[in-house]
């Protein structure tokens, strides 16, 4: 069995960025520009967009943050939003989601410039990917794909069933995985909320993408010996004895299912940290990409 580690590949991919910026800054060039918008304070969201700063410290990017007032409008970020789009020093970024409640996330989104819209969600990014063009592919499952591919994981020809059908997850690994390259050419079943059986086929599936959200939802008697689990779950759950007061569970009850596999994703720091890593590594695509 051996674990695909996130949290060793994503910082392998910094690396490899750094060293593309510490190259573009010896030849005089403007190093990528990332900025993330957030809108009031949820913690969860603190955390994240904090970590995605200091990655980009850390890689030598340039990055800024923008902190909006939960009771912003929607036409105020939608202004906030066009100068983002205008703003010809930046390269890409991210509007931090959830959004409060009175505000239509569709509508936000879709008003994010496709070519810097680096979190891949707009519409035409997702058109493309599916076309097989050059796109901004969303984070998480490209990092997917790219520790698929960097720990040579077999997928041509394999059964791969993704649990699952968000638009963020679930939907563009089916696609992605059905495409052709070295971590693709997968036949590809999208299960979800209404499939019935789903046993029956996670037992037939090689490769298991979970993206439920459930905590420990795929147990050992619901996979088959050698198949690669990939956990994209991430859900908090009480537990009194620990520090913080809750620990990190992902969609796969980890011990009992790592015993029947090949591959293996831990939660944390598999999925998780490859988030980061592929959102920085579309920013430096729309640097170079969008070259001004």
């Amino acid at each position: 069995m051996t674990i695909l580690d996130g949290k060793k590949t994503s910082q392998e991919i910094k690396e490899e960025i750094k060293v593309t910026v510490t190259s573009m800054k010896e030849r005089g060039e403007r190093v990528p520009h990332l900025a993330a918008v957030l809108v009031g304070n949820d913690g969860a969201s603190l955390t994240y967009v904090g970590s995605k700063v200091r990655s980009c410290e850390q890689i030598g990017f340039e990055s800024t943050l923008i902190r909006l007032e939960e009771e912003i409008s929607e036409e105020e970020l939608l202004l906030q939003i066009d100068q983002l789009n205008k703003d010809k020093t930046l390269d890409g970024y991210i509007v931090q989601l959830p959004l409060p409640k009175h505000i239509n996330e569709e509508r936000i989104l879709l008003a994010i410039d496709p070519k810097k819209d680096v979190d891949g969600f707009h519409p035409a990014n997702f058109g493309r990917m599916a076309l097989d063009l050059d796109a901004f592919i969303p984070a998480t499952p490209f990092g997917i794909i790219q520790l698929l591919e960097r720990y040579e994981v077999p997928t041509s020809g394999k059964h791969c069933v993704v649990v699952g059908r968000s638009h963020i997850v679930g939907r563009p690994i089916s696609i992605l995985m059905s495409q052709k390259g070295p971590a693709g050419d997968a036949t590809v079943t999208v299960a979800h909320s209404r499939t019935k059986n789903l046993s029956e086929l996670t037992k037939q599936a090689d490769i298991i993408v979970m993206a439920l959200g459930i905590p420990e939802y795929l147990t050992a008697d619901m996979v088959k010996e050698g198949a690669t689990i990939i956990d994209v779950g991430i859900t908090r759950v009480a537990d009194e004895s620990h520090p913080k007061g809750y620990v990190i569970k992902g969609d796969v009850a980890f011990d009992e299912v790592a015993a029947k596999s090949s591959f293996i994703t831990p939660v944390p720091g598999g999925v998780g940290p490859m988030t980061i890593a592929m959102l920085l590594k579309n920013t430096l695509l729309a640097r170079q990409w969008n070259q001004a």
